[in-house]
């Protein structure tokens, strides 16, 4: 990867973990997610032109997404990496050649983590919910 393109991915980076207001783990997948991706854009688009980077980004978004987040986030942040860096870098691609793919991975990427994990993360908490996993308070029923 040339010198040129370092800062624009860590000004893409940083970007995608500050505009996003989520919590600490949120934060993570993003990051996990924006940094998987823009990896594996730069490297499915050294091997494989421009679809390249689209399944690179795609592929990479997910995994970042997996190392980062947590048990009940997982499934969610690995889709919504998925999804997020393949459309992202598409996108990029689109508007601003290979620079822009990079750039739209991480934005996509990161975002798609962050919000895939944070939908995981609450609908595992509703099905404990509705399996009966809730503390009951103890009340006094006066007759």
């Amino acid at each position: 990867m040339s010198k040129k393109y370092i800062p624009m991915v860590a000004i893409a980076a940083l970007a995608a973990a500050v505009s996003l207001p989520a919590t600490a783990g949120d934060m993570n997948n993003a990051l996990g997610g924006a940094l998987g991706g823009v990896a594996g854009a730069a490297i499915g688009g050294a091997v494989g032109g421009r679809t390249g980077s689209v399944i690179g980004g795609a592929v990479g978004g997910g995994a970042g997404g997996a190392v980062t987040s947590n048990r009940r986030e997982r499934t969610g942040a690995i889709i919504g990496g998925a999804l997020g860096g393949g459309a992202g870098t598409a996108a990029g691609n689109a508007m601003g050649g290979r620079s822009g793919g990079l750039v739209g991975a991480a934005l996509g990427g990161g975002a798609g983590a962050a919000l895939g994990g944070n939908i995981s993360r609450s609908n595992s908490y509703a099905d404990e919910y509705h399996h009966g996993y809730h503390h009951h308070s103890k009340r006094r029923h006066w007759d």
